[in-house]
């Protein structure tokens, strides 16, 4: 998909949960289609945002990529420093411990994801000290410079998470994903628990971060807005699919699939005298356990045609580093919404 070499690549990756019956045999009777052959690439040190209603397979894919979970096909690739161009999903335990060194992730949720009985010290020197990178006064020492580096002081490694706000929860979060400084972090929507005045404080960390240490991000959001903000790129999932993937710009003002133009007509406009007019998508999104033939979308979109309904169309470009995945991509004129500066 690029002439340059992606840092990480995903190709048709799956994952799909069975399901079973409930008699004593438990026979699998369907499966959820998680994550139904997703592609896409992030070249090193850029931010590639991706978004789509909830259930659609954000998440999921975040934590294939880092191998939190196991994939039922597909490829996820990353070129890393010591083992070279590494198939995550089929490293064995040993290449797995040098890849999680190069790949961290940012959960969530900032007050489920700490240990409420472990300092901060604790916390953040955990994954120093099982790495065999620093212990003792080393370690003290590393992990308040991580601390100063996210914008708390030095002396709070001696407190525990419940005498932290939300805010100061997720830049532990942070530091602790940055202990062993990774090339590539999935940031699995860690702004959308934190008040809209404290989100712009962590957008700006994270930029910060990337600025300092040349990270790469895998930036999962609900929030267009904030995925405008910090995206070089923009992918947009339906049902367990990529269905657009483009630069930033280009996907906000000239969107090229149905879905994506209803997603942005629901972005509020900054200019409180501009009424908004979102598209509404009639019926409900697709079941991922019985999703409907050819394109997902289809049920759903006010453009289709009878191909639509019985071939499954492929993430293909349709100009440069613009891809999607719709038959009638070449012949819509969708509208887009004007690129905001800021958060």
């Amino acid at each position: 998909m690029s002439s340059t070499e992606p840092l990480v690549e995903v190709n048709d990756l799956k994952k799909h949960f069975p399901i079973r019956g409930k008699s004593v045999f438990g026979r699998v009777t369907g499966a959820v289609r998680a994550v139904d052959g997703v592609s896409f690439f992030i070249r090193s040190g850029e931010t590639l945002g991706l978004v789509g209603e909830s259930g659609c397979g954000k998440t999921t894919t975040g934590q294939l990529i880092v191998r939190l979970l196991d994939p039922t096909a597909g490829a996820i690739w990353f070129d890393d420093p010591v083992l070279g161009r590494v198939n995550v999903g089929q490293a064995d335990r040993d290449q797995l411990k040098v890849l999680r060194r190069n790949m961290q992730l940012i959960f969530q949720d900032p007050f489920a994801s700490l240990n409420p009985r472990m300092t901060l010290l604790d916390i953040i020197g955990e994954p120093l000290l099982v790495n065999g990178v620093a212990r003792g006064q080393a370690l003290k020492d590393r992990v308040a410079e991580i601390l100063e580096v996210v914008g708390l002081a030095p002396d709070y490694m001696i407190r525990y998470p419940h005498a932290f706000s939300g805010g100061q929860r997720q830049r532990i979060c942070i530091g602790r994903a940055l202990a062993l400084r990774p090339q590539f972090i999935v940031c699995d929507e860690p702004v959308s628990a934190l008040d809209v005045s404290i989100q712009a404080q962590i957008l700006n960390l994270l930029q910060d971060l990337q600025a300092q240490f040349g990270l790469t991000y895998l930036f999962i959001a609900h929030n267009l807005s904030v995925v405008q903000h910090i995206s070089n790129r923009v992918a947009v999932m339906y049902v367990g699919k990529v269905v657009e993937m483009a630069a930033t710009n280009a996907l906000f003002q000239s969107p090229r699939h149905p879905y994506t133009e209803a997603l942005l007509s629901a972005v509020p406009d900054p200019d409180p005298t501009v009424q908004s007019d979102p598209l509404i998508l009639p019926g409900e999104v697709a079941d991922p356990a019985n999703p409907p033939s050819g394109c997902y979308f289809h049920p759903r979109c006010r453009y289709r045609s009878d191909r639509c309904a019985h071939e499954t169309p492929r993430l293909r470009p349709v100009e440069a580093d613009h891809f999607v995945s719709c038959h009638l991509a070449e012949e819509l004129t969708l509208a887009g919404v004007q690129v905001q500066k800021g958060v």
